[in-house]
């Protein structure tokens, strides 16, 4: 499978939070769950009502973010539109 150049951003991370970091702080609620791979913010889904991930990718850049929904691998860059079944490894 060809990636993105944003591919090389991906460092091994930790989830930030049990749920969506920035609804746990305001009391909101999310549908699903996706994390950051360049820091491990864990963010909700756009199908959420606030939309936090994508919040994240705007205010720092970074690229890449992966589902965290039990049995998905897969991934997304933000910069390049693009969907991957599963990321790489990081090495």
């Amino acid at each position: 499978m060809e990636y993105c150049e944003h591919i090389d951003s991906i460092k091994e991370v930790t989830p930030s939070a049990e749920g969506c970091e920035d609804c746990l702080k305001i009391g909101g609620r999310w549908v699903h769950l996706r994390m950051c791979m360049s820091c491990g913010h864990v963010g909700c889904c756009d199908n959420s009502p606030n939309r936090h991930v994508t919040k994240h990718f705007t205010e720092t850049a970074h690229p890449i973010i992966r589902s965290v929904e039990p049995g998905e691998e897969w991934g997304y860059c933000y910069v390049d539109e693009a969907f991957y079944r599963s990321l790489p490894e990081v090495s």
